[in-house]
């Protein structure tokens, strides 16, 4: 595998849980306006983002291959939950 083949395979392993963070933020941000203010979307992102790899990680060792049900489950706690943190935490 080229190192270009690995970047490409590494970011198609994670885009899910970026692409899911950058959701979940946008929503935040757009519906709950007044309770999300001080925070920034970069910083709901980059804390949804980071538990979404978390969690595709541990899917990964705890199921030992990408794409199970229970796997996208803990990808969607990994996400929502740094993310509800922030925002009930934050007031």
């Amino acid at each position: 595998m080229s190192p270009l083949d690995a970047f490409w395979h590494l970011a198609n392993l994670f885009a899910p849980a970026w692409g899911l963070a950058a959701l979940l933020a946008l929503a935040i941000k757009g519906l709950w306006r007044r309770e999300a203010k001080s925070l920034a979307w970069r910083r709901l992102w980059g804390w949804g983002a980071a538990g979404g790899s978390a969690a595709v990680i541990a899917a990964l060792l705890l199921f030992g291959r990408d794409g199970r049900m229970a796997g996208y489950a803990l990808l969607l706690l990994g996400v929502a939950l740094p993310q509800w943190w922030l925002l009930s935490f934050r007031r």
